[in-house]
């Protein structure tokens, strides 16, 4: 989500007229996009930004500084007093005035500006995208589209309802539109963002006549887009997967085999008092539903470990979910307060030598079984969406699967943008190695 915001900031700046740059040290404006879900994405943007304003000191040029994001939205003003040299702090529900303030800034009308205020009703969606000129060798083959705005959930640990505020979701028609003119400018595959995009609609649109969800009723649509031919969507949460999302990934044929679905803990009475609203059982009852349509479908979870009040007896219970869910990937975090959060006033706080721990174990099982998984993925064919080069040899290629797996091969770059077969003859830790096979599609 911080990427998509990033890179609609950045095209609707460069619409007015600034020029993107790779460097640091030829920029004249440098603004850094921030994360507040973990005190750990804190420090390094801080760390960052002092270490940039620093280094200008010993150059001629004098570039301006500013922070946009949840980290700028959650501490406000107070950044420009504890960081000497920083001009900008633009929060969440502004990001769209960017262009004015820089204006202002860089013509002496201001010296210093914080406008961290609440959301307007309903938000500014940016729906800017950096499209490449034709014939560029980095053409444009899959994109990020905001459905929604904020999050309702109200987690105890979460501080994105803070930063973010309320959910506001956008129209159905809106959507399929940016979808349709980005596959005009070549792109195969949309990913639909929002907080929890399964909330999607739920004050704007009535479940269908059949039952559907607004969900589902918008991910029929993008289906109908023209020149999109791979749609997927991020992040859910486990209480929107009803019987209509379950069987979409059976009947439309454009929803990629693939899933990000936290769990956040096995353990019910963790998973209660962090107000997820599930149990361990319903989670995998929803992997299983999921299995039973699509018995290849990829299946990513976020994890907490540590959270307040977790004893040994609850992190054996993730362990559990764990090794029944068979995850093929795992973002696995140790719990870190955050302020204005219910989370971080609860008493026995874990400490963070059990935090580290745990994490450790939980890591080590969660590779053993992506091993397993990535390794029977030998001799199957996967159908392959080409993306560019690969990031760490410059002689593959490398694309993903329909269930979402990185696939690395050798070709042409004429392939880039493209959807090809291979026969997958090696697997790494969490990659896959890939033959072209000779199709009709292929050729």
């Amino acid at each position: 989500m911080n990427k998509r915001d990033s890179e609609a900031l950045a095209s609707r700046l460069a619409s007015q007229g600034y020029l993107l740059t790779d460097s640091e040290q030829s920029a004249d404006i440098i603004l850094l996009n921030t994360c507040s879900v973990r005190d750990n994405a804190e420090q390094k943007a801080l760390n960052k930004m002092r270490m940039l304003i620093g280094r200008s000191k010993l150059q001629e040029r004098k570039p301006l500084f500013g922070f946009l994001g949840c980290m700028a939205q959650a501490h406000g003003e107070q950044l420009l007093e504890e960081i000497p040299g920083l001009q900008l702090v633009l929060g969440t529900h502004r990001s769209h005035k960017l262009p004015e303030y820089l204006e202002a800034l860089l013509t002496d009308r201001e010296k210093k500006i914080a406008d961290c205020g609440g959301m307007e009703a309903p938000p500014v969606f940016l729906k800017d995208h950096i499209v490449p000129e034709k014939n560029s060798n980095s053409p444009l083959v899959s994109a990020f589209v905001n459905i929604m705005h904020g999050c309702d959930q109200y987690c105890t640990y979460c501080i994105v309802p803070e930063t973010r505020g309320k959910e506001f979701s956008r129209p159905i028609a809106d959507i399929v539109d940016e979808c349709s003119s980005l596959a005009k400018n070549g792109v195969k595959e949309v990913t639909l963002l929002g907080q929890i995009v399964t909330s999607y609609g739920k004050r704007l649109i009535r479940p269908s006549p059949e039952g559907l969800s607004p969900f589902v009723q918008l991910l029929e649509e993008v289906e109908k887009a023209e020149g999109i031919e791979r749609i997927r969507f991020t992040s859910p949460h486990p209480k929107g997967y009803g019987m209509d999302l379950v069987e979409a990934y059976g009947r439309l044929n454009k929803l990629c085999q693939s899933a990000h679905i936290p769990l956040q803990s096995g353990s019910n009475r963790i998973l209660k008092a962090m107000r997820r609203g599930y149990t361990a059982e319903r989670f995998l009852e929803i992997l299983a539903q999921l299995r039973a349509v699509q018995p290849s479908i990829g299946v990513v979870t976020d994890i907490i470990v540590g959270f307040p009040g977790e004893t040994e007896e609850d992190f054996q219970e993730t362990i559990n979910v764990v090794r029944e869910a068979r995850f093929d990937s795992a973002f696995i975090f140790k719990y870190s307060p955050r302020k204005y959060t219910v989370a971080a006033e609860m008493p026995d706080q874990v400490p963070m030598e059990m935090r580290e721990e745990r994490h450790a174990r939980l890591m080590a099982l969660v590779n053993e079984i992506a091993r397993e998984s990535y390794q029977q993925k030998i001799g199957t064919i996967q159908e392959v969406l080409v993306e560019g080069v690969s990031r760490r040899n410059v002689n593959r290629l490398q694309g993903r699967s329909r269930c979402n797996k990185i696939v690395l091969f050798e070709g042409p770059s004429a392939w880039v943008g493209t959807i090809r077969k291979f026969r997958i003859v090696r697997a790494g830790q969490y990659s896959l190695y890939g033959e072209p096979i000779e199709t009709e599609k292929n050729k």
